[in-house]
């Protein structure tokens, strides 16, 4: 009998390896948990559109936090185009502005006002709808980019500026999970940036 009906018996056992594989990887198991590695100190930043915004208000998504200031002649200019490829991907699955959000801040309060940080992101074709672009007083936010991201900036006007070119990726309850050298471009890519996105606004 066992010989007779081998290739039925055969084909049994491969449905049922792939139904316990597919269970197992969709539940998680056996998967690499991003590690708590930080807490996002509390903020209260000027938006682009003028209004205040802390760390509060975008609790309860998941979130990429770039530093940057607009009169960068090389990385950030760079980096946020891969933002803005990333925010592409996202929109296309729904995540973007209803599970996820951006949050780039400037460093350099004295040269990016308002007006001239928006001209910077227009040039990205940024949506605003989940995507910050915030200014404030420059001891705090270097204080901010230092405690909760580990991130050094150093100088003090567009000639000297140097800076980590660093993109953190913090949960929905303001922990950071990981970080990011975006000038590692072979493995820091608008894919990878949205899987660990989309991953991690599912949890």
């Amino acid at each position: 009998m066992l010989k007779r009906y081998k290739w039925t018996w055969v084909l049994l056992a491969v449905i049922i390896i792939m139904a316990g594989y597919l269970i197992y990887t969709s539940s998680g198991i056996g998967k690499s948990k991003l590690p708590v590695i930080g807490q996002v100190e509390d903020f209260s930043l000027e938006n682009v559109d003028g209004k205040t915004v802390t760390r509060d208000d975008t609790k309860g998504k998941v979130r990429l936090f770039y530093f940057f200031y607009t009169s960068c002649p090389d990385v950030c200019p760079v980096t946020t185009f891969l933002l803005s490829q990333t925010q592409k991907q996202l929109i296309k699955d729904g995540t973007f502005a209803k599970d996820a959000e951006f949050v780039s801040i400037s460093f350099d309060p004295k040269v990016d006002t308002r007006e001239k940080i928006k001209e910077f992101a227009d040039k990205f074709y940024v949506d605003y709808n989940g995507w910050y672009f915030l200014r404030g007083d420059d001891k705090k936010i270097r204080d901010i980019a230092e405690k909760s991201f580990k991130i050094g900036i150093m100088g003090d006007n567009k000639d000297n500026f140097a800076h980590s070119n660093v993109i953190a990726l913090v949960d929905r309850d303001n922990n950071v999970r990981k970080l990011y050298n975006a000038n590692d471009t072979d493995n820091v890519t608008a894919e990878s940036l949205a899987k660990d996105v989309e991953d991690l606004a599912k949890k």
